[in-house]
């Protein structure tokens, strides 16, 4: 078993009385509801940062649309307007 450390939490009076229900009726502690959350709210913040650093990833690789690159001759060229 991992070591824990114990916080305060300062809440509403009305908020507590609600979470000891939801706790009792999961057979839970308050503690054990907090930490489920504070678990899942790290998890979904480690997930969003790995999907950002995936997409700034993506977005830093050129695009490979096939075909060869065209030059700047190519580009510009105007034959049509002659």
């Amino acid at each position: 078993m991992r070591p824990k450390h114990n916080i305060t939490v300062a809440i509403e009076p009305s908020l507590l009385k609600r979470a000891r229900a939801v706790a009792a009726r999961r057979g839970r502690s308050v503690s054990a509801l907090l930490a489920d959350e504070l678990r899942q709210l790290v998890a979904a913040d480690a997930g969003y940062a790995a999907a950002r650093k995936r997409a700034l990833a993506l977005l830093a690789a050129p695009l490979a649309l096939g075909g060869s690159p065209l030059n700047r001759e190519t580009l510009h060229e105007r034959r049509r307007l002659r």
